[in-house]
């Protein structure tokens, strides 16, 4: 099955490489992402959504490998880092310490990172196959609700962004988010 997804995936890891911003199905809702090293094309996606650097993005990994890059993860212990691999059919988007280089267009004012290993496989396999993680914000212009389908998508966007083939994993809310060392819940899911 995963072989016959590959063209699927081909366009889209282009336009990633070359800085584009694409749409892509998550667990509720349709995300907006890039290539988070890509400043210009991170700024491009703030610019596109009307969304402050301040505060902050989420990445989205295959797994807790391609977060090590931008989380501080000798300030977790075993437990926490089991909370965040654990998988148990919920989308947690945890708010983690972040590398000192971790760049502020991904922190924003914080000192933290908002990341979450996704489970739904669709994306999960974009992250192995781009071999990093990727930006995650809700595929919607400012004041408008959210995308929930490729069609929504083109309409919002104009037809401008290279958007991943599939559909939404049918989850009612986004993912909830929640601070792996306090436990407080910024969001519920």
């Amino acid at each position: 099955m995963f072989n016959k997804m590959l063209p699927l995936f081909k366009n889209i890891i282009k336009s990633l490489d070359k800085g584009k911003i694409i749409a892509y199905p998550t667990e509720a809702i349709f995300g907006l992402g890039c290539d988070p090293t890509n400043e210009e094309a991170v700024c491009q996606l703030l610019l596109l959504k009307q969304r402050s650097w301040k505060k902050g993005l989420i990445l989205i990994a295959g797994n807790y490998k391609q977060l090590i890059p931008y989380i501080d993860d000798k300030r977790l212990t075993n437990l926490q880092k089991k909370k965040m691999i654990a998988t148990d059919n919920r989308a947690i988007t945890w708010i983690v310490p972040a590398k000192k280089n971790t760049p502020k267009w991904l922190t924003g004012k914080f000192d933290s990172v908002a990341v979450r290993i996704i489970n739904f496989k669709l994306i999960k396999n974009l992250c192995f196959l781009y071999n990093k993680p990727l930006i995650s914000t809700s595929a919607n212009l400012n004041g408008l609700q959210p995308c929930k389908t490729k069609e929504e998508v083109i309409s919002q966007f104009n037809g401008k962004i290279s958007i991943l083939e599939g559909f939404i994993e049918g989850y009612k809310n986004p993912s909830e988010i929640r601070d792996i060392i306090t436990g407080y819940l910024y969001r519920k899911g």
